[in-house]
């Protein structure tokens, strides 16, 4: 079947968490008037989330992820200058580094009433961040076939961005802790195989005609079409402490639908591996990030992390050109230059501990890490 090029536009969303800057914890619940300053001058940008000391922004939809970056990097120096005010600051980090769960609130909305009654426990536990990617792909059946190949590549773009790596004022050892408390959903994980677009909807038409979900947004795949855009919405990712990290990722994301479009249209595709195959890879990716090799599968070795991610730039040279973001892409080697946020903050914790700091003093020069790269350069 030909299909017609997609738009490969892109829309970014980043969710963030609210901290009170003389005591570095959660600010559990943020005034009001905060949001509402953030709604008034943002717009539809911007929007409360599952837990009160959560903010999430959303970019429009881009031509290109340089535009992208640039909407984000506005967004994120509005809602820092108006958290501000109210002694708050943002952090794009996916787990806070100390505070506790148990003191949260959930924000009251509809949507999340639900979710926090129907999972209990398991809700209340949900002090995660992420960031999701979305690049438009206009045809139906088009979609399905690139969600089918591009689970492939998942675990990659996980290991690029991990930021998770305390919980509760543990370091957990695992660079990405955030899908260890995630996946205690369900529906979440690497998505489902489907032959055609009409039989992913019949799959999800079983769930929501017996009520079990309202629609296909319930949907909490790590790569899923999106339910109110013609969009593949990439959601494995922490999300990025650096502007450019994310603008690098997105751009890798972007890169490699493109290449298994100009795959499908010379007719040939990316070779299929089974889940478990590829959750060997993703317990990588959570566990190390960029540190250990991951499988190929088609050479049957563990290859280091660098090799693979070298050989899939070059495949994607052609593609940074047509989507005009060879620039973020080349930022891609630099995150394995200087790690990710994972990394920074074990280093931030470890260099404060160094110098005579106890425990809770180190977390703290964590967070701090965490409030001023949040704002760089910007």
């Amino acid at each position: 079947m030909a299909f017609k090029e997609p738009s490969f536009t892109i829309g970014i969303e980043e969710e963030y968490l609210l901290v009170d800057r003389s005591t570095r914890a959660l600010a559990s619940e943020p005034p009001q008037e905060l949001l509402e300053a953030c709604e008034a001058r943002i717009k539809d940008l911007v929007r409360p989330e599952f837990l009160k000391a959560q903010i999430e922004v959303g970019t429009t939809v881009c031509k290109s992820v340089g535009e992208a970056h640039a909407e984000l990097a506005y967004l994120r120096k509005e809602v820092a200058t108006i958290a501000n005010d109210y002694g708050l600051a943002p952090i794009a980090a996916s787990t806070h580094p100390f505070s506790e769960w148990t003191t949260q609130v959930h924000t009251d909305k509809e949507r999340y009433n639900a979710l926090a009654d129907a999972m209990q426990g398991v809700a209340r536990r949900l002090l995660i961040c992420g960031m999701h990617v979305h690049v438009g792909i206009d045809d139906d059946e088009l979609r399905i076939d690139l969600l089918n190949q591009a689970s492939y590549f998942l675990p990659h773009l996980l290991a690029l961005s991990t930021s998770s790596p305390f919980w509760r004022g543990d370091d957990t050892g695992l660079k990405s802790y955030r899908l260890s408390v995630f996946e205690e959903l369900p529906r979440t994980g690497l998505p489902g195989q489907f032959d055609t677009y009409g039989d992913y909807r019949r799959h999800v038409e079983i769930l929501t005609n017996v009520g079990v979900i309202p629609d296909a947004s319930m949907l909490w795949w790590d790569l899923r079409p999106a339910e109110r855009f013609p969009t593949l919405e990439m959601r494995i990712s922490d999300v990025c402490t650096r502007l450019k990290d994310a603008g690098a990722i997105a751009a890798l994301f972007q890169c490699i639908l493109r290449m298994l479009y100009r795959l499908r249209r010379g007719n040939q595709r990316w070779r299929s591996y089974a889940h478990m195959l590829i959750n060997e890879n993703r317990w990588r990716a959570q566990r190390y990030g960029i540190d250990e090799g991951m499988i190929d599968f088609g050479r049957g070795e563990m290859v280091p992390f660098s090799e693979l991610i070298a050989e899939l730039l070059d495949i994607l040279s052609e593609d940074a050109e047509a989507l005009n973001c060879t620039n973020e892409l080349v930022h891609v080697a630099k995150i394995l230059e200087t790690g990710t946020s994972a990394h920074e903050q074990c280093k931030a914790y470890n260099t404060a501990i160094g110098v005579g700091a106890s425990h809770d003093e180190a977390l703290h020069a964590v967070v701090d890490w965490l409030i001023d790269t949040t704002v760089e350069d910007l």
